[in-house]
């Protein structure tokens, strides 16, 4: 194997990261193949006068990126052979949801084919998240991140300190945050963002003259769950009905046998709301859109199919967006468009 690496002692870049690419580029160019025996660390730091420290780095990373593997008493091996991406991006997001899946797919859409992204879910827990950040902070070449957490009381937090520290130890080159900003956290990064609180008030006001039919408007926001919501989406839309001098009131959830009165306009987030609140307004015969009306908070290829009027972000254009700023080495903010989108249900 020593005939194929090459180290530069002229190089700007680390002699570990230099160990790293070199085995990268052997292996996609055949000269190393899967189970092929590598040189041992002191072997190697011997062969070209480097540090033990310096290998065991390298080889720790290609580990974590299982292109090589140790086996006790035996040695390290090539685990490896396709044609390994030039760029390694780790992928988290908060939870497994449609929206989520949407902004990923569209990103692996758009960055080609020589990426690799390795896609992981936190469950909106600073623990397993800082875990995941610690393990792989050397392994990666870009880290997108949708910062979302929950605190002991199932509230929604955007960032904690401890997360906060995590993201500034990750160089601001590697870094692109989507859907949640914290303002002034640092500059030079990626950030690909949802106005929460400005974009429900917008969507709204938009929708205004359509409102007008309505005596009451209803949001069902969970306070405490497992994937818990910006509370600025709640201040959003208290905002626009203060303005607007509207009856409203907001509730946990669709409550088994929920009294529905006609002049009733419902705003609802979770998946399970909306299907619960469509199957009572049935039960009542109440006629959607014109009796009753309904917005849902994200749409889906479903909710399109069932003429339910959103209030959406545009999910592929964020996913599109972070790819597009990757690839062409872009930094700075975008905010991703919102949109009322009017259908059979208002």
């Amino acid at each position: 194997m020593f005939n194929f690496i090459t180290i530069d002692e002229n190089s700007r870049i680390p002699k570990y990261q230099q160990i790293v690419n070199e085995i990268i580029a052997n292996i996609s160019n055949g000269n190393l193949v899967i189970d092929q025996r590598i040189p041992s660390i002191n072997k190697f730091s011997e062969e070209f006068y480097l540090s033990r420290d310096t290998v065991e780095k390298a080889y720790n990373i290609l580990k974590k990126r299982n292109i090589i593997s140790s086996i006790k008493g035996k040695g390290y091996y090539i685990t490896r052979t396709k044609l390994i991406s030039k760029v390694n991006i780790l992928f988290l997001i908060n939870k497994l949801s449609s929206y989520k899946l949407r902004v990923y797919n569209s990103f692996i859409d758009s960055i080609g084919p020589n990426t690799h992204t390795d896609l992981h879910i936190y469950h909106c827990d600073e623990s397993l998240f800082l875990n995941l950040i610690a393990k792989n902070k050397s392994a990666y070449d870009y880290f997108i991140i949708m910062p979302h957490f929950k605190t002991e009381s199932l509230n929604h937090t955007s960032y904690t300190d401890k997360v906060i520290q995590a993201l500034k130890d990750i160089s601001k080159e590697k870094l692109v945050i989507l859907d949640n900003l914290k303002e002034g956290m640092q500059g030079g990064s990626v950030e690909i963002f949802q106005d929460f609180e400005n974009d429900i008030y917008d969507a709204l006001s938009e929708a205004h003259v359509k409102l007008k039919k309505y005596k009451n408007l209803i949001l069902f926001y969970p306070t405490k769950t497992v994937y818990p919501y910006p509370k600025r989406i709640l201040n959003g839309f208290r905002k626009f009905c203060f303005e607007h001098n509207i009856d409203f009131q907001y509730l946990e959830e669709v409550y088994e046998d929920i009294i529905i009165k006609k002049g009733d306009l419902f705003v609802t987030i979770e998946e399970s709301d909306l299907v619960n609140l469509v199957k009572q307004i049935r039960e009542d015969e109440f006629i959607l859109g014109e009796e009753v009306g309904i917005i849902s908070y994200n749409d889906t290829p479903l909710k399109e199919l069932l003429g339910i009027t959103v209030v959406s972000t545009d999910f592929k254009i964020m996913g599109h967006t972070a790819a597009k700023m990757i690839l062409e080495k872009e930094k700075g903010q975008f905010k991703v468009p919102f949109n009322f989108i009017d259908r059979n249900s208002l």
